[in-house]
């Protein structure tokens, strides 16, 4: 697998190619709103918002309004629609226009109203084919509280997304792994829904994703994974599937298949090598494979990226 990583949680992240698209000081007063919506398509957001004083109200569509107060962060890896408020809301009417200051900070709600909250609030994309998979993986939202090690990474990504500095780009990249893997592993773990941050958090399907993600090329079986787990094979599938909410080999074959169309994207292996790096013994298997899991060849897809990047695709 790419990069020789074999964390779980590291591997997806990095898989991710995460890069930051916008990244502000939002400063308000009195009643405020302002609403975005349909943010998904075609890139996935990360919203950071380090609580500096005061607080505010975020809605996601399909859940309940969370509150955030100082020292609070919230990341949303798949954000479509949402609205952000004053504490309290104010009447129904429409969104408040932001206020741009400088570049780099605006001002929301009445301008003679005093500051009560600031926040650094930051959206991402993740720069990789199989994005909507690995995403799928994560939960919808992390809110965490009071977590140093996140709120001081908030501000260096701001101020490396203000400066024109040699480096920042992969800079960016690294910090934003460093936010998200912060972020992922120091979430609540009650009331988790299935995926990956719950499989990891029981001890022996932690020990079988591990093996997944440190030999996608190697011979990977459910028996090898529930030896690996010291469980039955019926007992294994069963807690696997309920855990991670995909049964063990439909999570192997979507991990190869996000690790092949990232390979493919890349266009600088052949067919047979990216099969051999994922666990099928030819190209002709890897293709038959690829056309279940995606719709169409693995050389379809890779020059449909070559024509994304201005580059001609690997056949």
């Amino acid at each position: 697998m790419p990069d020789g990583i074999e964390d779980p949680l590291s591997s997806v992240v990095t898989l991710l190619k995460p890069s930051v698209s916008i990244s502000k000081m939002v400063e308000a007063g009195g009643q405020w709103q302002v609403e975005r919506h349909d943010m998904a398509s075609p890139f996935y957001c990360a919203m950071d918002c380090a609580m500096v004083e005061g607080g505010c109200r975020v809605e996601v569509s399909g859940r309940k309004p969370v509150t955030l107060a100082a020292g609070d962060f919230v990341l949303i890896p798949d954000l479509h629609d949402f609205s952000m408020t004053s504490e309290v809301p104010p009447e129904p009417r429409g969104p408040d226009r932001p206020l741009e200051i400088e570049p780099g900070r605006v001002r929301l709600g009445p301008a003679d109203a005093p500051v009560e909250m600031r926040a650094l609030v930051g959206h991402c994309r993740f720069d990789t084919p199989a994005s909507d998979l690995l995403v799928s993986l994560l939960p919808e939202m992390i809110h965490v509280s009071g977590h140093d090690r996140l709120m001081a990474l908030v501000p260096v990504i701001h101020d490396e997304t203000r400066a024109d500095r040699p480096g920042r780009e992969l800079i960016l990249q690294r910090l934003l792994e460093v936010l998200l893997i912060e972020a992922l592993r120091s979430g609540p773990t009650v009331n988790m829904p299935p995926g990956l941050l719950r499989g990891l958090s029981d001890p022996q399907l932690a020990a079988a994703l591990q093996r997944i993600h440190a030999d996608a090329g190697g011979e990977i079986s459910v028996s090898g994974l529930a030896q690996d787990a010291g469980m039955s094979r019926s007992g294994f599938f069963e807690k696997f599937r309920k855990e991670i909410g995909r049964a063990p080999m439909e999570y192997v074959t979507d991990w190869r298949m996000a690790i092949a169309k990232t390979l493919l994207r890349q266009g600088k292996l052949t067919n047979t090598e990216i099969a051999l790096r994922v666990g099928y013994g030819s190209a002709s298997a890897f293709g038959m494979a690829f056309v279940r899991h995606e719709g169409f060849s693995p050389g379809a897809f890779a020059g449909k990226q070559g024509r994304k990047r201005g580059t001609k695709g690997v056949s």
